[in-house]
């Protein structure tokens, strides 16, 4: 172990919890910043600074690419030129200026990823505008809540999310200005917007409207709010992040310094192909960083199912996505394997495990097999458009076993992180071509210190070995606070650090590894969160169930459930069917665990649940979850972890009939 590399710096010493106060770990350090934070550039204090300065530095270079719809069909990527955007956002700049949006208003942002609604953004930022997207997988209500509770006044909108913003549900519209359409307007749409008393533009008619009147811009201060973006919460209503310009610029910095160290550099030729919500941390910082290095953006065409027909399109050299898109990945090519002849398959095999054991061995993934390389994985390469150099996971937890075969087959470097809205995104990033990372999420960013803190309710003791606890962060990337919201600000920041609910665990080189989630919120594969607690009270309510316990992790994309059945119900349920047998028989029946699924999914449906909420699969059970077995609390709260010990096999089983019936 004496020559283990470190890949981080432990800046102070752990402390012992007392005065029923918990334990601390460590606090970590990017290997950068061992000496205290590096000094950002003062030339890169705002968004608006980052971009207008890659205007000046790459005028002509492509920024922003997107497919038309000719006839029905997709074509090909059309580009527009960073000065081609620039007099673009300066017009819809002037266009909201003329339409009375002040300094420090806000401006709302809904539809998919596009060139206008980097425009939109854009034009925020140049007039010191809070930029607020709005999306809509929080369900309708949402969108109506962040309209009221960030008054906001102005709306860019998709032509198909309007109906959306004219639903009587969404009442807080009422309170807006002017909506300014992608595209154009259905004229239905502007007749019950103009009785509502809004005023309507296509994007062309506001961009007319800014040409006949230019505005001077007014640029932000780095303290000025950039944008509040609403994360989903635990229940009850989304929470409105705010971030400063100075924060996100600082973030671009730190990527800056942190890929600096590397020999493969970023260049102006880079595209990155954008599927992930613009609407979220993710995807928004990695288009920042790119148009601060006067690189290209594609966008996808709307469709996931499609990508691949994106990715041979534009050719990126970088995706971003969650542990969904890349299982998507895995299983195509997986599936292309099955398909090879027995020998060709077994080379395919023998090559792999050659490559995989020479980058064990702590060679390049380039260097590691460059004959394996020619003979089989430059195939996988060409697959996914030839010139990807990295990919990079985040959102939930890759699986190490995915992680591993796209190292070894893609020839790009691989690269998982974590973060959250709060954090600005990654405040923890992996190195490439180290193998030590697969199945971490790295180690901590540039502008960000990282320590674990003692949960004694879960057992997690971040002075124990191996030493777990609650993930904090503090520093220069982390956000203001919650919009409004001050209660909650303090909760999360007890003591000055940022308490991020999620458990990890810290490795003796320096690396951080995600275990577990404080409260029983989980993210499922496709990156969606899910409050367990919350569904087993409305699944409760179910007749023919009596106690129900629902489950969940982050390499699924599917919920099961085991199901304690109700008595009365399910001896009816018999009768109704002629069987005269106990209830611990009926358990096995395949019709009754039918009947309950179905009458499951009744109650999501009843309750307007989202199609990640629904149960999949049911394991019937005739006890209730008792003490004896140690499945619940004294107060009867559910045991999960022991719950999932002693159900482990029936569940493990439950997910192999789901996945291979898929």
């Amino acid at each position: 172990m004496e020559n283990m590399k470190v890949f981080s710096v432990k800046v102070e010493d752990g402390r012992e919890g007392r005065d029923g106060k918990p334990s601390v770990g460590p606090v970590y350090r990017n290997l950068l910043a061992k000496q205290g934070y590096p000094p950002p550039d003062p030339e890169m204090s705002t968004t608006w600074t980052l971009f207008s300065s890659s205007v000046e530095k790459y005028p002509g270079n492509r920024m922003l690419g997107w497919r038309k719809f000719v006839n029905g069909k997709v074509g090909p990527y059309i580009w527009k030129t960073y000065k081609e955007v620039y007099d673009e956002v300066l017009h819809v700049g002037s266009a909201l200026q003329a339409s009375g949006a002040e300094p420090g208003c806000r401006v709302g942002i809904y539809g998919a990823n596009c060139p206008q609604w980097i425009m939109a953004m854009e034009a925020c930022g140049a007039h010191c505008l809070v930029c607020v997207p709005l999306y809509d997988t929080l369900g309708s209500g949402a969108v109506n809540f962040i309209i009221d509770h960030a008054e906001v006044d102005f709306v860019f909108v998709q032509d198909i999310k309007v109906k959306e913003l004219l639903n009587p549900n969404c009442k807080s519209a009422q309170r807006l200005k002017a909506i300014v359409c992608f595209t154009s307007l259905a004229e239905e749409d502007n007749a019950k917007a103009s009785q509502m008393g809004i005023k309507t533009y296509s994007w062309t008619e506001f961009l007319h409207m800014g040409k006949e009147n230019p505005w001077e811009i007014s640029p932000p201060q780095p303290f000025s709010i950039c944008t509040i973006m609403y994360t989903s919460g635990t229940s009850g209503d989304p929470k409105g992040v705010v971030l400063t310009h100075e924060t996100m610029a600082t973030f671009v910095c730190g990527v800056d310094l942190f890929l600096d160290q590397f020999e493969d550099k970023m260049t102006v030729d880079d595209v990155y192909l954008s599927f992930l919500p613009l609407a979220h941390i993710l995807d928004r910082m990695i288009e920042e960083y790119f148009f601060h290095r006067g690189a290209s953006v594609g966008y996808y065409h709307g469709n996931l199912k499609e990508l691949r027909d994106d990715i041979m399109e534009l050719k990126p050299t970088f995706l971003a996505g969650v542990p969904r898109v890349y299982d998507m990945i895995h299983e195509g090519i997986q599936k292309a394997l099955q398909e090879l002849s027995p020998l060709r398959k077994w080379i395919f095999d023998a090559l792999y495990k050659h490559k995989l054991s020479w980058m064990n061995k702590g060679y390049k993934q380039k260097f590691a097999s460059p004959l394996a390389d020619l003979l089989a994985f430059r195939k996988v390469k060409a697959k996914l458009g030839g010139r990807l150099r990295l990919l990079l996971s985040g959102g939930a937890p890759l699986s190490s076993e995915v992680e591993e075969f796209l190292r070894v087959t893609c020839c790009a470097f691989v690269v998982q992180g974590y973060g959250l809205t709060e954090t600005c995104g990654a405040c923890t990033i992996g190195f490439p071509d180290e193998m030590c990372f697969v199945g971490t999420v790295g180690s901590p960013a540039v502008y960000n210190d990282l320590r674990l803190e003692e949960v004694s309710d879960m057992g997690y003791d971040p002075l124990g070995n191996p030493p777990c606890g609650e993930i904090c962060v503090k520093g220069k990337t982390i956000f203001s606070e919650y919009y409004k919201n001050p209660e909650l600000t303090r909760e999360s920041f007890k003591d000055g650090w940022f308490h991020t609910g999620d458990i990890g665990q810290m490795l003796p080189n320096g690396i951080v590894k995600v275990i577990d989630r404080k409260k029983n919120l989980i993210k499922l594969s496709q990156g969606e969160y899910v409050a367990l607690e919350y569904l087993e009270n409305v699944y409760g309510v179910t007749p023919i169930i009596d106690d129900v316990w629902v489950y969940g992790n982050s390499f699924k994309s599917m919920l099961v459930a085991v199901v304690v059945l109700h008595e009365e119900n399910a001896k009816k349920w018999a009768e109704l069917n002629g069987y005269t047998v106990s209830l611990s028989e009926l358990c096995s029946l395949s019709k009754l665990q039918n009947y309950v699924l179905s009458e499951l999914k009744f109650t999501a449906e009843k309750n307007k649940m989202r199609g990640f909420e629904y149960i999949k699969g049911v394991i019937l059970e005739a006890r209730a979850f008792d003490m004896e077995r140690d499945l619940v609390t004294a107060t009867l709260k559910k045991k999960r972890n022991n719950l999932l010990k002693y159900y482990q096999a029936e569940i493990d089983a439950l997910y192999h009939n789901l996945t291979t019936k898929k």
